[in-house]
């Protein structure tokens, strides 16, 4: 059925469309960030293929530059919907001259194997008919499934370019015989910060007050107690603490968690909650004028971090050592369970009393890794005008 479907499809060498296949989204800013930091990337329109519309925003910005294709049944479906959808991603792949998959961490089976292996086969059948296709910017942990492995190293041999974003994923994909290229996460290359976006929510900070970010992640819901003395240790060196979600949807929810901590401060005019999720822009805007961050998910680590921002983080999932490595900073990752309270603080009260030197340390690493985040969009990058990006 896929064969007959993509019979008469190929690539258009003038043409300056692509698809991207979109992360889940839906409540993750970080999924929200990866699809805007291809679209700035990449010279052209973007077809971004979602389950919903309501899986990613169009900002402002980028309105006469991407499109979200709602194919529901494409990665996730059953045979009947995913051949209704696969005839829409036919319709346009024939206008397009690449196409690209969000890897992020939905590649190695860890989450939904058949939707890891989908999503593989797709960037698969665009090679095999001659597309610019690759996967950007992806983690590969220690024990992928096996399926995610076999469909991945088909993807590889067919000719599909694997994007892995830290040297510890990449190390591990070759020994499962993948062929990698070396890259950084594609958020470092985002060229867009609303710095107006601490005025927005902190709007007592002084010009010279020192500011502390804490995320707390639903994926760790039972460390209140840890995050909650992280914030008065925070409080006590003086820093104005902002709290901040970062993804908010079922099963992964940190806004009720945060604002629980924020609760224990009630009456304390220098915790302020954050009562929804930000953009990329705003988040990158709040992470550049931040002293620290102490967060539970990794793209508010990448969005500090790309401002030279120190940001202790809670190492779930395997893939924040690796970031952390990019910038020679493993004192940053935090692991959770037993413990878990007396290694956060431990690691907040290192990075406080070494501040000056640690972000001079992740300042000097910075330019090599947006180097390298770039790479996951050698061939399609935009012109970039100097001084701008």
């Amino acid at each position: 059925m896929v064969d007959r479907i993509f019979l008469n499809i190929a690539p258009d060498t003038h043409a300056r469309d692509h698809v991207l296949i979109a992360p889940p989204g839906r409540g993750n800013i970080g999924d929200q960030a990866l699809v805007e930091a291809f679209v700035e990337a990449v010279a052209g329109h973007v077809h971004v293929v979602v389950r919903s519309d309501a899986d990613v925003l169009v900002p402002e910005h980028l309105e006469d530059r991407m499109t979200t294709v709602p194919l529901p049944a494409l990665v996730y479906g059953t045979a009947i919907g995913r051949a209704r959808d696969l005839r829409t991603l036919a319709t346009l792949l024939a206008g397009a001259r690449s196409f690209s998959v969000i890897g992020a961490d939905v590649m190695d089976g860890a989450y939904v194997e058949r939707a890891s292996v989908s999503r593989s086969l797709l960037a698969r059948r665009a090679a095999e008919l001659g597309y610019d296709s690759r996967i950007v910017g992806f983690s590969w942990n220690k024990a992928p499934s096996s399926g995610a492995k076999a469909a991945l190293r088909a993807a590889s041999d067919a000719g599909v370019a694997l994007y892995l974003r830290d040297p510890y994923s990449a190390d591990r994909a070759r020994v499962d015989g993948l062929r990698v290229r070396d890259a950084a996460d594609i958020v470092f290359t985002a060229g867009t910060r609303d710095d107006d976006a601490v005025a927005r929510w902190i709007p007592d900070l002084e010009p010279d007050g020192r500011l502390a970010l804490v995320n707390a992640s639903g994926l760790v819901g039972a460390a209140v107690d840890a995050y909650t003395e992280t914030v008065a240790l925070l409080r006590g060196h003086g820093y104005r603490v902002a709290i901040i979600p970062h993804v908010s949807r079922h099963g992964a929810d940190d806004l009720p968690l945060c604002r629980t901590i924020a609760e224990r401060f009630e009456g304390d005019d220098g915790v302020t909650l954050i009562p929804r999720l930000l953009s990329p822009g705003e988040v990158r805007g709040l992470g550049a004028r931040a002293d620290i961050a102490v967060t539970g998910r990794m793209h508010l680590a990448v969005m500090s971090l790309m401002a030279g921002t120190p940001a202790v983080t809670v190492a779930t999932q395997g893939k924040v050592e690796g970031l952390m490595s990019l910038f020679g900073t493993p004192q940053l990752c935090v692991e959770p369970g037993d413990g878990f309270e007396r290694r956060l603080r431990g690691a907040v009260v290192a990075t406080l009393s070494d501040l000056p030197r640690m972000r001079a340390a992740i300042g000097a690493r910075v330019a090599d890794v947006v180097g390298l985040a770039w790479a996951n969009v050698a061939g399609l990058r935009a012109e970039v005008k100097e001084g701008v990006r």
